[in-house]
């Protein structure tokens, strides 16, 4: 059985304004999603999953599924607030979601299949896709052990200003022993670095592995992530802003001894657009990549 991708996808309607300016970066309009899909699909991938609010399902059918179609099965889950365990409800005031990993929850009805998340708006690489989908293509039948794509620091970074990371610590096996969110990490004079809680900087190597959200996991996965929203919403349910992330989770198996993950690193550059000045550098980027030959000029 080959891996499925799931795209997530439910902040794309307001960000990009109901999806009818979604972003064309490539030489003939493609997206950034468009790039992750055809990376996936010459790495092995065999099914595509979308997760997006339902507001603009038709819009998202007519402008973006339908595209991929032809090439592979796709199928769209939906995200919603009101996507809740028993006994609990939205909290007065609470408009969106409550985030990745409830997202990620969202696809255990369409996913019987070891399976890659990624952001949709987030441009990983040929040789990310090709390690992941190496990975997961071994692990059918597994339990508790899962996987996750290490980008060196030092390939993650936006020219335009700092940019927040989820700094991967591992052992010497190359599993790894947590995720901390780091904020304001850039280059100064030629180093890596970032703002420690004490206020001082702390300097990384380039070669330091984080977590761009490209994760690898098998159908289990979601027992344990409805496991522990109860328990986030216990304890969170009231904060208005609080979201359910996929760290968070990972965090939590590996601390209670539950799950292992592999850090799997690449050598791709990652690149988004996290400033309105990073456009024209990604557009640049990706004709360059057409022009190596790496990618065809037209993808779908």
């Amino acid at each position: 059985m080959k891996p499925a991708l799931f795209v997530l996808a439910a902040g794309m309607g307001s960000r990009y304004g109901g999806l009818k300016q979604l972003d064309g970066l490539g030489p003939n309009g493609e997206t950034i999603m468009d790039y992750s899909i055809y990376d996936a699909l010459r790495s092995g991938f065999g099914k595509l999953v979308f997760v997006i609010r339902r507001y603009f399902e038709e819009d998202f059918r007519d402008k973006v599924a339908s595209k991929y179609a032809g090439y592979v099965p796709v199928e769209i889950v939906f995200q919603e607030p009101g996507d809740l365990p028993e006994g609990f409800t939205v909290p007065e005031g609470r408009e969106k979601p409550w985030g990745t990993n409830h997202a990620v929850m969202m696809g255990r009805k369409a996913i019987a299949e070891p399976f890659a998340v990624i952001n949709a708006d987030d441009f990983y690489g040929r040789h990310s896709f090709a390690v992941l989908g190496k990975q997961l293509s071994a692990m059918e039948g597994w339990q508790n052990n899962y996987c996750m794509v290490g980008y060196r620091i030092g390939n993650t970074l936006s020219e335009s200003g700092h940019v927040a990371r989820g700094v991967c610590e591992a052992g010497a096996d190359n599993y790894l022993t947590g995720v901390v969110e780091r904020t304001s990490v850039e280059r100064i004079d030629g180093e890596i670095g970032f703002t420690g809680d004490d206020g001082r900087r702390v300097v990384l190597s380039d070669d330091t592995p984080v977590s761009m959200n490209m994760w690898g996991f098998t159908p289990d996965y979601f027992k344990y992530s409805e496991e522990y929203f109860v328990e986030f919403l216990k304890a969170n349910a009231g904060d208005l802003k609080s979201e359910y992330f996929i760290p968070l989770a990972v965090n939590e198996l590996i601390t209670r001894g539950r799950a292992r993950v592999k850090v799997l690193d690449t050598t791709s550059k990652w690149f988004g657009v996290t400033y309105s000045a990073d456009r024209q550098g990604v557009v640049d980027k990706i004709k360059a990549l057409v022009d190596a030959g790496e990618y065809p000029a037209k993808l779908f």
